[in-house]
């Protein structure tokens, strides 16, 4: 009888299903469209679903947990939770080094936006595997950072003497180079930092101000992506990921990049498009009713301003501030990729 039962415990134990893995995941700000239109998917349905179930997630986001912005990556390296995706821009406090994926400027389309960001990508992964113990599963934007100003403002020059809240701190230091004063102010409480006069003028993603209502306490929209691209970075605590096996490894990988990245990718240069229509009334918007926000003119010589103070002021100071051999890093891959040497 003994052995009767240990063999049908045996036979029990071979024909169950292998435990799921299941993955705490803490996204980016729930109330803007990357987070709605590809992370929560991904995560919620495809990855699941391309795994038969081997692999179940708990999704949230930072914003629902009130997660500090500076916190969220070395909570990840704690083991706090799994995966987390988040901007950069947030953690160059204890990598001054990241601030060299998402420079301003450089890009004007999101094909050389993403070139940069794959060029960047070796350096971002020993950042993260360095500084935060982290796996870098993709690198996804928010669209193009423009300036929002509840001042009115007809061209680049008039920023001077602005106070303005930046997205990230070289563009921080290519406005202060410009003759603004930069500000701090999480992006929550940009609405009412602009509706009571604490800045006159605010940086983030078209979109995201469109979705955020930005455009009832801002009245003047400068469409130069002076923020950069504000690119979002996944990744996985470094133990977890390590104790995935090579085929759970590689289906994450495939899957991330083909359910997430490249679509986010492929919609970011409409998206502005159709976000600066939104706000402004030009053209059509497919997101929702059209404002009115006056649209600022670009001239080629503002354009080539900034971008020489960038080069040869705020590129050259982030490259003493990140020390090492970082500056030589960034000048092999996306400087080469940009046409842009840091001296």
């Amino acid at each position: 009888m003994k052995r009767t039962f240990a063999f049908l415990a045996a036979s029990t134990a071979l024909a169950a299903p292998a435990m799921a893995e299941n993955l705490s995941v803490v996204g980016s700000w729930s109330s803007l469209p990357l987070h709605k239109q590809y992370e929560a998917p991904f995560w919620g349905e495809t990855l699941p679903a391309a795994s038969n179930g081997a692999l179940t997630v708990e999704l949230t986001t930072h914003n629902q947990m009130s997660l500090g912005l500076g916190d969220i990556y070395p909570l990840l390296g704690q083991g706090v939770y799994d995966v987390a995706m988040t901007v950069a821009d947030y953690a160059v406090a204890d990598a001054p080094e990241l601030e060299g994926l998402d420079v301003p400027l450089l890009a004007l389309s999101a094909d050389d936006a993403r070139a940069m960001v794959d060029a960047a990508r070796p350096m971002v992964s020993d950042i993260y595997r360095d500084r935060f113990n982290a796996q870098v599963l993709a690198i996804a934007p928010y669209p193009p950072q423009v300036v929002f100003c509840n001042h009115e403002i007809a061209n680049l020059g008039d920023l001077e003497g602005l106070k303005i809240r930046a997205s990230g701190r070289m563009t921080a230091k290519l406005l202060e180079a410009l003759g603004a004063e930069g500000v701090n102010v999480s992006f929550s409480e940009v609405p009412g930092a602009l509706q009571n006069g604490v800045v006159d003028c605010a940086v983030t993603g078209a979109g995201s101000g469109y979705s955020a209502g930005w455009w009832e306490v801002s009245t003047h929209l400068l469409p130069i992506p002076l923020g950069g691209w504000d690119s979002v970075v996944t990744a996985m605590n470094m133990d977890k990921w390590n104790s995935l096996d090579a085929d759970t490894q590689s289906l994450i990988m495939g899957q991330i990049e083909s359910g997430f990245e490249t679509p986010a990718w492929d919609s970011a240069q409409d998206a502005l498009v159709n976000d600066i229509a939104c706000l402004t009334g030009n053209g059509d918007c497919p997101s929702g009713d059209a404002r009115s926000m006056t649209l600022v003119d670009v001239s080629d010589a503002d354009f080539a301003r900034a971008r020489d103070i960038l080069t040869s002021e705020v590129l050259p100071d982030w490259a003493e501030r990140a020390g090492g051999d970082w500056a030589q890093r960034w000048n092999d891959s996306v400087g080469k990729t940009v046409g842009v040497t840091i001296n």
